[in-house]
């Protein structure tokens, strides 16, 4: 390369190394995880799911009756 130091190319590689590294290290690391077995993927989802819709409609239940207090009580609908 015209014009750039030997200290840029020592920098430019060490940080590719790194990465490097990074990426093989997160690779082995991911080989050691104990991965869920299929059903067990899906019937936690399935709970996931349950709660959240479950959560979404008591939140939305909440958040339309505070809406309809306000209204009734200070702008008097």
């Amino acid at each position: 390369m015209k014009g750039s130091s030997g200290a840029h190319r020592a920098v430019v590689t060490k940080q590719s190394s790194s990465r490097f590294r990074f990426i093989g290290e997160t690779i082995a690391e991911l080989k050691k995880v104990v991965w869920l077995k299929r059903p067990d993927i899906i019937r936690l989802t399935g709970i996931v799911l349950a709660v959240a819709i479950t959560a979404g409609i008591l939140l939305g239940a909440f958040d339309f009756g505070f809406a309809q207090l306000v209204n009734k009580l200070l702008l008097g609908g």
